[in-house]
């Protein structure tokens, strides 16, 4: 991908995100008016906003992205599912989950992919991002986690919650890109704060931005978010 992508180009890479727990019904209001402002590819939102996000964004081509198991990842597999079946029956268009990572730490993959299989078929149509937390892995465990990934046959496979434990590197892109090949997409997020950073990390293979950051990104000033 040319680094020298267009900002405009670039807001079609984004999700534009709001995962606080302080957020409020009126900033999630703002985030949906920003994401029909700036043409970005999703808003996305903890579950319990969607039906809310869904009503802001009536009419517009605004996907509308829900979080499901985060940020910690450890919830019973079938409270993964449960959680991603009622977001998509609410009017989510993508479910992004977070893996078990205390389960991928220890090397039990079966486990991993069990509950990743588990949420994907509550999915049923709707892509899943499988958010392999990055920071907490080493290079090995990222491969695991990404083959698992292509294996299932999710949609996305994505870098980090942004919650605390790094985010989304050049490295780790590439890294996922050459277990994945053209089998998954790629989602990064993180620490993706300014237009630079994005070109980056689509030039490196991202295929979506996680970003809370999506209008400083797309106007081309600099971010203090982490996520």
């Amino acid at each position: 991908m040319n680094s020298t992508i267009s900002p405009k180009e670039v807001a079609s890479y984004i999700d534009h995100t709001l995962l606080k727990p302080e957020a409020s019904p009126e900033a999630i209001r703002t985030l949906c008016a920003e994401a029909r402002e700036y043409s970005f590819k999703t808003v996305c939102v903890n579950s319990g906003y969607v039906p809310l996000c869904v009503e802001e964004l009536k009419g517009s081509n605004v996907g509308i992205c829900s979080v499901v198991g985060f940020p910690l990842g450890a919830m019973l597999s079938d409270a993964k599912a449960y959680e991603a079946k009622l977001a998509v029956t609410s009017g989510a268009s993508e479910i992004d989950m977070v893996i078990n990572i205390g389960l991928m730490k220890a090397g039990e993959l079966n486990a991993v992919r069990a509950d990743i299989e588990t949420v994907f078929t509550a999915c049923g149509k709707v892509p899943l991002k499988v958010i392999i937390e990055t920071g907490l892995l080493t290079d090995e465990e990222k491969k695991s986690a990404c083959q698992i990934c292509k294996e299932v046959g999710v949609a996305f496979v994505k870098t980090s919650t942004g919650f605390g434990h790094g985010g989304a590197t050049v490295a780790d892109i590439k890294l996922m890109r050459s277990v994945v090949g053209t089998s998954c997409s790629i989602k990064a997020s993180g620490g993706v704060r300014n237009l630079d950073d994005a070109r980056a990390v689509i030039a490196a293979g991202a295929d979506r931005i996680g970003a809370s950051s999506g209008i400083a990104i797309v106007t081309g000033e600099e971010a203090s978010s982490s996520y």
